[in-house]
């Protein structure tokens, strides 16, 4: 497939990841194929370079994104299967882990998560600040 036909104006490239597990209790091998657009030309990083670019890509989520929805603010725990509960409280965690990145200073994340949950209505009042 040429990335031109991908229906994204500005991919250049198209890299297809493709990996391999073996299950060690079954033995049986399976194979899958992750792709990738970039606006960068095929031929500016070799294979090497651009697996090194995607994987740095998800760590910097796993880092930014997860860890901080999972580990600080507990979103994994949830029991409930409701779409609009969980879109919601989705929602609310975004804009308070927004919220408290602007007022962090020196503090690690874990030491201002620490902070709020003994005091969970400085939480709301930074929330109904905002």
């Amino acid at each position: 497939m040429e990335p031109l036909a991908a229906d994204f104006p500005f991919a250049r490239a198209l890299i297809v990841v493709r990996s391999q597990r073996t299950k060690k209790k079954s033995g049986i091998t399976t194979t899958e194929s992750r792709y990738y657009l970039s606006s960068s030309p095929p031929d500016q990083y070799s294979p090497q370079e651009w697996l090194n670019l995607i994987r740095e890509h998800w760590g910097g989520i796993e880092i930014r994104n997860h860890w901080r929805r999972d580990v600080l603010m507990g979103e994994d725990r949830s029991r409930s299967r409701q779409p609009n509960l969980l879109a919601n409280l989705a929602l609310i965690r975004n804009a308070l882990l927004s919220l408290l990145s602007e007022r962090l200073g020196e503090q690690s994340l874990p030491q201002f998560r620490e902070r709020f949950c003994s005091t969970p209505k400085q939480c709301l009042a930074i929330l109904a600040a905002a």
